[in-house]
């Protein structure tokens, strides 16, 4: 259970999800040809002459299958630094200089009007403070439902300004003998949403549908204006680097919101990510039991982002790189999948691992996507062969 409330830290749920992913380079981004000098293997595998440049390939290429759920395949290639096309720079460049500067100013004037929303909502109400921690998540009122609704409206208009114009959000149902959603007495919602991880764009879409908890580092609340937010939101805040009886109280906190969120209806649902790390968005990895373990029913949600030149997910590129590429795309896609509320059987509500590989099965049928059976552990040694350490040491690591 520590390991994988380790993970929830980063990326399960959480509003600063991509701490694993290399930082490819720093400045050079204002340019639509970014420079970046940091290695896609190791340092001088990238020979001058021809049977060098290949080697560098098969390499690149060796790695991409061995570690595919996290292979970018968008025109801008792996760590976002492929050679492109002089359509494509003519595109960056317009970008640059009408679509982006716009779409920064109006992004940070709705991330600081939402701010003062929550300052003026938290005016002369205390916070829950247990355990050393800080949120807002019993609000209640007038003051939660201001919070909801222009919570709700403002990520859906920043979703619009970066370019996500319109989200396809087909439902997909069952037959009445399914019995994990033959619940016609049950009322009560699901306690959390479980939903496959691509992108940070994935917290926007799931604030602009419901405006459900997260969980996130530490640090976030102390962040200016998104650190209120955050509050407000309810988040569950956990320290990366943290003894084990820590994580075994989130483990209980996590369990204990998702049972208030499923028996009250004005109690914040919980979002989780139980892949526990983004992917290229063909995938599915193992999901962890984080979400689970409350024994209460779950509502499975598919994201996918089809792109014809630049893909939102965000693997193998830096943050800043990618944010930039993201605001230079004139048009993003979004195709969202709801899933009928899932409800464990007996035998599920005693095995959580049980639990989370049925609802895994069942959200890779559904939403086409390719079962894998590696994780976190491989993500990170993927980064570390782009980024420049030993391939065949990186490449033969988990066979040792």
């Amino acid at each position: 259970m520590a390991s994988e409330l380790k993970d929830l830290g980063g990326s399960n749920g959480s509003l600063d999800s991509k701490e694993e992913s290399p930082r490819v380079g720093g400045g050079g981004e204002s340019s639509g040809k970014a420079k970046d000098q940091r290695p896609l293997l190791k340092p001088g595998s990238a020979a001058s002459d021809g049977d060098g440049a290949a080697r560098l390939s098969e390499s690149i290429e060796e790695l991409e299958k061995k570690y595919a759920p996290y292979a970018r395949k968008d025109v801008y290639g792996t760590m976002g630094r492929g050679e492109l096309p002089a359509a494509e720079k003519v595109l960056l460049g317009v970008a640059l200089v009408t679509l982006v500067p716009i779409r920064l100013v109006v992004g940070f004037f709705l991330m600081l009007l939402y701010y003062l929303i929550c300052r003026l909502c938290t005016l002369f109400y205390a916070p829950n403070r247990e355990d050393g921690r800080e949120d807002y998540a019993d609000m209640v009122g007038w003051r939660r439902e201001v919070v909801v609704r222009t919570g709700r409206f403002l990520s859906r208009l920043m979703l619009f300004v970066l370019g996500f114009y319109r989200i396809r959000e087909p439902r997909r149902s069952f037959s009445v003998e399914d019995e994990h959603t033959e619940q016609s007495d049950e009322s009560e919602r699901p306690g959390v949403i479980v939903s496959n991880h691509v992108s940070y764009v994935d917290i926007l879409y799931h604030m602009s549908s419901c405006l459900p908890s997260f969980v996130a580092k530490r640090s976030v609340a102390r962040l200016p204006l998104v650190g209120l937010i955050s509050k407000c939101l309810g988040c569950v805040y956990v320290q990366r680097e943290s003894k084990s009886s820590e994580f075994k109280g989130v483990s209980g906190l996590l369990t204990e919101r998702i049972k208030k969120a499923h028996q009250n209806k004005l109690y914040p649902m919980m979002l989780l990510f139980p892949e526990g790390t983004t992917t290229n968005g063909d995938y599915l990895l193992p999901f962890k039991t984080g979400a689970f373990l409350a024994k209460e029913p779950v509502l499975p949600v598919i994201l996918k982002y089809p792109y014809n030149r630049f893909s939102p997910a965000w693997d193998t590129i830096s943050g800043v790189r990618h944010v930039f590429l993201l605001l230079c795309q004139f048009v993003n896609y979004i195709e969202v999948i709801q899933l009928p509320v899932y409800y464990p059987s007996e035998q599920e509500k005693e095995d959580p691992k049980l639990y989370a590989s049925n609802v895994r099965k069942l959200m890779a049928t559904e939403g086409n996507l390719i079962l894998s059976d590696i994780g976190l552990a491989e993500k990170r040694v993927y980064h570390a062969a782009l980024n420049g350490n030993s391939l065949p040491r990186v490449l033969h690591q988990k066979d040792d």
